[in-house]
């Protein structure tokens, strides 16, 4: 057991002023510590004050995170009392200020591992020593070659690792000590980034290519080698590269990308909740993606399972998705297609007008589609003219403006109601608050993943599963999708952010039970329900 200021200043042990007088007198806290002995409610409560004091998102932000490096219980505590108004602040999208500022503002390393490519022989020293001893079962590793819509940000971009992991814990009660942030640096293409003297990670281009996957093979296969119970969450990876790591790995260990996969799951439970409220089919809609990247295909991918399974076959599944990029239809016969992306291209003689069909307007006003899906990182291009031409033949078009933040959002919930006469279906990927339109309130869901990414690797860690496989993330999206109130006018067609708790608990249950149903669990258990709970971690002072 640590003493005195070295058990001060380990997060994961620090009681502060909740220490007893039997405690500081044991651990050499006499002297060095306020008198006052304080529960860990009245820290909670003196925190939640000097929070509201705060004028923005920024202050707001620097000050939980400081209170995160300093006592991970008191944190959490705070954290979990407050999830709705904390989540934008820790997490998106407060934490892209912090991602960009983060090297001017570096004061603690938040025990993350920060493994360079220019240093492979380093990898495994740098964990034990960011470990410190501690039991692994979830880490979060970016590469932040594509960080949320803001591009780039190389060693800066270990924030989003920390934040992902901090929803674990909020939402789903993953152990604070069992999780490792990490951050693979192997450059940055942002120039201002390698000229700032101030910048923290490597001052050198991108390394690509075979020594890059070399790299991530080697932290692969390590960590998998210390840390047997581990589930692996990869975040933010680069489009040319998130599939094929992804891919290589998939069926070998537990394994999730949260682009691909977890942005796939959301949309599909948003529109699942939508199809509940229209009294519509799914294999009858036809689907539209503004935006074929790592997130609008992983999308595209997962819609398409779910009507495989719902009966339709291949040709006729893929027949309902239409890919637009900046350069209009994606047709089978463009050069510069991605793997992701040919799976779903359309044939020019399809069309009569193919080479017209150059733009997001001339794609919806040939194709029609009923639900509209935008990844695209361009800000306010779901026109009024788009939308109501997609609303003039539809009668509830399901419109998910999935892009953040809030600049590069393609339309604001507001504007999709008022154009479409309420009709629209909508979720956006920002916090959007109700809107009142023609005596009716309409509640807006947010396509948030921390809706479900918390709670799959809570169902595969608690159940110990060896692997997550495609009907555990199905189950995980119908867990959610279920829960829409359909009955209600203006009803949301995603449960809101601040039951995440409880809907945590929903998906982890489902997808352990997944997971036995499948064999796939090393953990015994006979209620999926029990064995989620049971693994659940609370913050709260332990007797030392």
């Amino acid at each position: 057991m640590k003493s005195g200021y070295e058990l001060l200043n380990d997060p994961f042990l620090n009681k502060g002023t909740a220490f007893t007088e039997e405690e500081r007198k044991k651990y050499g806290l006499t002297g060095i510590l306020p008198p006052a002995v304080q529960t860990l409610e009245q820290q909670a409560r003196q925190a939640y004050e000097n929070v509201e004091q705060k004028s923005g998102v920024s202050e707001k932000r620097h000050y939980l995170m400081n209170l995160f490096s300093r006592n991970r219980t008191l944190f959490y505590y705070l954290f979990s009392q407050h999830v709705n108004e904390f989540m934008p602040v820790v997490y998106d999208p407060g934490i892209a200020e912090s991602i960009r500022s983060y090297s001017e503002f570096f004061i603690t390393p938040q025990n993350a591992a920060y493994l360079t490519i220019d240093h492979p022989e380093r990898m495994e020293e740098s964990i034990r020593n960011a470990v410190e001893g501690r039991s692994i079962e979830l880490i979060v590793v970016t590469d932040a070659e594509a960080i949320l819509g803001i591009g780039d940000w190389g060693t800066n971009g270990v924030s989003i690792s920390t934040g992902k992991l901090m929803v674990y814990t909020a939402a789903a009660g993953i152990d604070p000590a069992k999780v490792l942030p990490v951050v693979l640096d192997s450059g940055t293409a942002r120039q201002s980034l390698i000229d700032d003297p101030l910048y923290l990670g490597l001052h050198h281009s991108r390394i690509k290519g075979e020594a890059y996957y070399n790299y991530v093979d080697q932290f692969v296969e390590l960590v998998e080698k210390m840390f047997p119970h581990l589930y692996l969450h990869f975040e933010d990876f680069g489009r040319d590269n998130a599939a094929n790591i992804l891919n290589k790995y998939v069926r070998k260990y537990p394994v999730f990308n949260d682009d691909i996969e977890g942005t796939g799951i959301i949309t599909l439970a948003g529109i699942l909740g939508a199809l509940k409220i229209s009294h519509e089919k799914l294999s009858e809609q036809r689907y539209m993606c503004f935006g074929a990247g790592t997130a609008g295909c992983g999308i595209v991918k997962r819609i398409c399972q779910e009507m495989l399974d719902q009966g339709l076959t291949e040709s006729e599944a893929k027949k309902r998705f239409y890919l637009v990029n900046k350069q209009g239809l994606l047709f089978d016969d463009m050069k510069d297609l991605t793997p992701e992306q040919k799976p779903f291209a359309r044939n020019r003689n399809e069309f009569s007008n193919a080479d017209k069909l150059t733009t997001l307007e001339a794609a919806v006003a040939e194709i029609h589609p009923s639900i509209l899906v935008g990844t695209s990182t361009q800000g306010g291009t779901f026109t009024e003219k788009i939308v109501r031409e997609m609303a003039a033949h539809t009668g509830h078009p399901i419109i998910f403006p999935l892009s953040n933040p809030t600049e590069l959002a393609e339309a604001t919930a507001k504007d999709l109601i008022r154009w479409t006469d309420g009709r629209a279906l909508i979720a956006t990927g920002i916090p959007s608050a109700p809107v009142e339109y023609n005596g009716t309130t309409y509640e807006i869901g947010q396509a948030n993943n921390a809706l479900i990414y918390p709670g799959i690797g809570l169902g595969v860690i608690a159940s110990e599963s060896r692997l997550l496989t495609d009907p555990m993330i199905s189950v995980a999206a119908h867990s959610i999708g279920g829960i829409v109130d359909a009955g209600t006018p203006g009803a949301a067609v995603l449960p809101p952010v601040s039951r995440l708790t409880e809907f945590s608990e929903t998906v982890a249950a489902a997808v352990a039970g997944e997971a036995a149903a499948e064999g796939l669990n090393r953990r015994e258990f006979t209620d999926p329900e029990a064995c989620v709970k049971s693994y659940k971690w609370t913050p709260a002072y332990p007797e030392y």
